[in-house]
């Protein structure tokens, strides 16, 4: 497997910067897209294993369930009833332009993907466990392709509001579940608010979800289609400082990811004090501000974000393809303040997207949520 070594990662970053007309400035980097052309025959050597956690990263001693009969979570590795971690997740279609917000219960998604979608907006797939007993979810929006391959990588029921036409193959599939509130069979499942105009009042409810999951004779429990473990973990105890990489990773308290998503111009901020980042986007007018959740009253937060970069095309209208298969491919992983360069693959429908640090090694996350941001060849962020 092909893999970038560090010396040309750095280099493509000064050529970057050097084309945008900046001075390097390693606490503050701009970030495009690697030059890719390396040699995977030169030997590269292996980090370090991590030391243990410095000074200033939160430890917590999770190595037993708070109650009897929880188990780890293949979503946060966060410890959840049985019944929880058995049954599988919902993946749903949500907006994110300014007339879209705030969201209810954005921040009991386990992980978050964002991506734009036509005319630079951005739109989010909130993939979510113990889901049943949520009585307002979203608001829910239409679909893309793209967005169901991220879904099959979590067995996840798929739910949505329509969809160009160009997701009909996809749906069409037998093996995969979604549930579509433009149906009449599936419509029980969603309702509308008079609190905005439409299209951004129609929500889901858990328990609405599972009925019809019932009634389509969709099983709540895993199929046998997908890779028992999505990502590597790390446990709480014994967190991923990054610090193994020594210089290779690059302080990153604050991610602005406004030149990817001009539109809802999301930014994150690491809170020492308990090892999260928070995100903050565009509200209105020119206000930004923190991204909270109006059914809880809770900024969203991530223990990992992850960007990554892909190739895409325009379908016309603006509509947008992302090629979600792939291999060596770029991106990069923060977590506890830190960062480094990795490169993923994604190699079939329902196996999970994989990332790889420069040495060819699957990255370890940090116990907990995830956000992942999809960034289009050619644009850029920055974070120091």
């Amino acid at each position: 497997m092909k893999r970038m070594k560090t010396l040309i990662l750095l280099f493509a970053v000064l050529l970057a910067l050097a084309a945008c007309g900046q001075e390097e400035d390693p606490q503050n980097p701009t970030i495009s897209e690697p030059d890719s052309t390396w040699n995977p025959d030169t030997p590269t050597p292996q980090p370090g294993l991590a030391e243990p956690a410095p000074p200033g990263i939160v430890i917590e001693d999770d190595s037993q369930p708070p109650r009897e009969g929880m188990v780890r979570s293949r979503l946060t590795n966060e410890w959840v009833d049985a019944d929880v971690a058995a049954t599988r997740p919902i993946a749903v279609t949500v907006p994110n332009e300014v007339s879209a917000i705030p969201h209810y219960n954005l921040s009991k998604a386990s992980v978050v993907y964002e991506a734009n979608v036509e005319g630079r907006m951005s739109r989010m797939m909130a993939i979510y466990e113990g889901w049943e007993d949520l009585e307002k979810i979203g608001n829910v929006r239409s679909l893309r392709t793209y967005f169901i391959y991220w879904a099959f990588e979590w067995d996840a029921f798929v739910v949505h509001l329509g969809g160009p036409y160009f997701i009909n193959e996809l749906i069409s599939e037998p093996t995969t579940q979604n549930i579509d509130g433009l149906l009449d069979s599936d419509a029980s499942a969603f309702f509308r608010s008079s609190d905005r105009p439409a299209p951004h009042n129609a929500y889901a409810s858990g328990p609405g979800l599972a009925d019809i999951a019932y009634r389509k004779g969709y099983p709540l429990g895993y199929r046998d289609l997908i890779d028992t473990d999505h990502f590597k973990f790390a446990t709480k105890l014994n967190p991923n400082t990054l610090s193994q990489y020594d210089s290779e990773a690059k302080n990153a308290a604050y991610i602005d990811m406004s030149g990817c998503y001009p539109l809802t111009r999301c930014y994150f901020e690491y809170n020492e004090e308990d090892g999260l980042y928070y995100r903050s986007q565009h509200l209105s007018g020119s206000t930004d501000g923190p991204h909270v959740d109006a059914a809880t009253g809770e900024q969203l937060t991530f223990k990992n974000i992850l960007v990554q970069y892909i190739k895409y095309e325009e379908l016309g209208e603006g509509y947008l393809a992302f090629q979600c298969h792939d291999t060596t491919r770029d991106g990069w992983y923060f977590t506890n303040g830190k960062g480094i360069h990795v490169r993923w693959e994604k190699t079939s429908d329902y196996g999970a997207t994989r990332y790889y640090d420069d040495y060819g090694n699957e990255i370890t996350v940090n116990t907990g949520k995830t956000m992942i941001c999809i960034v289009e060849e050619g644009d850029n962020f920055t974070f120091r």
